[in-house]
């Protein structure tokens, strides 16, 4: 995702992040795996390959996904590796889908004053 010229470095993160975000989300299975992820503190890959009807190794693709998004984090706990939901990039997600309908709403009030609805 490319910022538009003009928009802060932050809020170009902002944009980024959020793209990440909206892609990962974008496919159901990882809908199905965060729905699952949600569920509890902690999972291992296997637990949620016996939950899903998927492979372990889909699960593994799927987790590193949304480990890139920012959506997932891995802890090692001896011999294996624990998975968790991290909510903050949907909540900024969320925030970024707020303010484009704000100032879509913004837009048709502005609109419709011209029009003199």
């Amino acid at each position: 995702m490319t910022p538009r010229a003009g928009t802060p470095p932050v809020a170009a993160d902002r944009d980024v992040a959020a793209g990440a975000v909206f892609a990962a989300l974008a496919d159901p299975t990882r809908r199905q795996v965060v729905r699952a992820l949600a569920d509890r503190p902690t999972v291992t890959a296997s637990a949620l390959a016996g939950e899903l009807p998927m492979s372990r190794q889909a699960v593994a693709k799927h987790l590193a996904v949304l480990a890139d998004a920012g959506l997932v984090a891995a802890a090692r706990e001896g011999r294996e590796t624990r998975f968790r939901l991290t909510p903050e990039p949907l909540h900024d997600a969320v925030r970024w889908i707020a303010g484009a309908g704000a100032r879509w709403d913004d837009r048709l009030a502005r609109l419709e004053r011209e029009l003199g609805g």
